[in-house]
């Protein structure tokens, strides 16, 4: 009886179903899990002309809840490779003179919501492909690094900015948070390749909420004003808080210059391909 049952529905669903792409309402997505890869960039006070030319690595997973064909939630995490030079600036003389450069791994966590532009049914021929925009908001980790003499330096506890040092005139410069909120805004395609694999490729903007990500901000704070090593050498604070040294025979880095564009926050880029795999459910169609 059993199978017999089983049978019945079965010739019940394909007498009531529609002909061409309406069969495919059967198929319901629920939602998919995937994976990303691609390319990260940074915007801010090394990189003042948002170029495109030091892209490092991107790499991510995310998991989306599908509410319906059009709107979808996202969980992602990424890890990220940011890093810039003064030097990559050609045409600015005074960012020549600067010579900072940093490097920082990104980890982030995010929540985003999806919106198609087209009706998306994987498995349906006249339903597989949408353009997409997608907005949202996450945290992120970040420990900006910089080379002296070969050796890696963390700048953060250096106080590149008089930051922690109790200076009197900087008094408002604590050490910053290695934790920031960013906003991810992007535009997306995507296109089925079966009921079961999708692929596409998405460009998303994250605007942050710290100036903090290259170790640049406000201004100098003088050569002066750090201390120096017990045998009287510079420490790695001083020399790594103006690098102009390297770049001509005096020092730019005088207290109260100009060393980074505080109103204006740090900012990166995600280009990636993405491959998912759906999570679906099936129904009966419904008669008309």
């Amino acid at each position: 009886m059993n199978k017999l049952a089983v049978a019945i529905f079965l010739i019940l669903c394909v007498s009531s179903a529609k002909p061409a792409s309406a069969q495919w309402e059967a198929i319901r997505q629920e939602g998919e899990f995937g994976i990303s890869a691609g390319a990260a960039h940074y915007f801010g006070d090394l990189n003042t002309r948002a170029q495109l030319n030091r892209p490092k690595l991107a790499v991510g997973a995310f998991f989306r809840k599908q509410f319906g064909n059009y709107i979808g939630l996202r969980v992602a995490a990424h890890f990220a490779q940011l890093g810039y030079s003064d030097v990559y600036n050609k045409s600015n003389e005074y960012q020549r003179r600067r010579n900072l450069s940093f490097n920082s791994n990104i980890f982030e966590l995010a929540l985003q919501g999806d919106f198609n532009f087209f009706k998306f049914v994987p498995g349906d021929p006249y339903h597989a492909f949408t353009p997409y925009v997608t907005l949202g908001v996450g945290v992120f980790s970040y420990d900006p690094y910089a080379y002296l003499g070969g050796q890696k330096v963390f700048l953060r506890p250096l106080g590149t900015e008089g930051q922690g040092l109790a200076l009197p005139g900087y008094e408002d410069r604590k050490p910053y948070n290695t934790m920031a909120i960013c906003l991810p805004l992007g535009v997306g395609i995507k296109y089925a390749l079966n009921d079961k694999m999708n692929i596409g490729f998405e460009v998303v903007y994250r605007f942050t909420t710290t100036d903090y990500l290259d170790d640049v901000s406000k201004t100098y704070v003088g050569l002066d004003n750090f201390p120096k090593m017990p045998d009287g050498s510079l420490s790695q604070a001083a020399l790594l808080q103006d690098r102009s040294y390297e770049t001509g025979p005096e020092r730019i880095g005088e207290p109260g210059r100009q060393r980074g564009f505080a109103k204006q926050k740090d900012q990166y880029v995600f280009a990636e391909v993405t491959l998912s795999f759906n999570l679906t459910s099936y129904r009966c169609p419904t008669a008309n």
